[in-house]
């Protein structure tokens, strides 16, 4: 199933997913009612820290899916998207230290030493990143990946994956 199952890849076309990612989890339709339930699932399939990241088009929810995510490990106070930021830290009671970086704003590789990305993603944390694609020569080997497509219903289809 993994190589015939196609995941959004964010822009305009879809991809296979690569022999080394095994998928975790599928929701072919999901409504915002659901993100709750479904944020749950996916902390099912994260049991120690490490990278998520999340890809899609441009507001096809993303921050929604990381502050349901974030609000299932008791992160009552979400700050938003941290686009012109790039960072913002969080402390679950229950899962420690969490990231949600937004790498949207980072237009070329020159720009990620400055930032301080590479040392940050040392941390044993969760990471929730968002525009991913534009830091992967940093990203370690094993990570997760979150493709979320836009439906016709306005329902997302969610797909998580493990890179390893």
């Amino acid at each position: 199933m993994a190589n015939s199952l196609n995941c959004y890849n964010g822009k305009t076309t879809r991809f296979k997913i690569m022999n080394s990612s095994k998928i975790l989890g599928f929701w072919p339709t999901v409504h915002l009612a659901q993100l709750p339930q479904i944020a749950k699932e996916i902390w099912s399939h994260l049991p120690q820290p490490g990278l998520i990241c999340l890809r899609a088009e441009m507001g096809s929810g993303k921050t929604t899916l990381v502050k349901n995510l974030l609000a299932q490990v008791q992160i009552e106070h979400f700050e938003g998207s941290p686009t012109f930021s790039i960072v913002q830290p969080y402390v679950s009671p229950i899962k420690g230290p969490i990231y949600h970086l937004d790498c949207y704003r980072i237009e070329n590789t020159a720009e990620i030493p400055n930032l301080g990305l590479e040392e940050l993603l040392d941390e044993n944390a969760y990471f929730f990143i968002e525009w991913a694609e534009n830091i992967t020569e940093i990203l370690p080997n094993q990570h997760f990946w979150l493709y979320i497509r836009s439906n016709a219903d306005q329902s997302r289809e969610i797909t998580l994956c493990h890179d390893h």
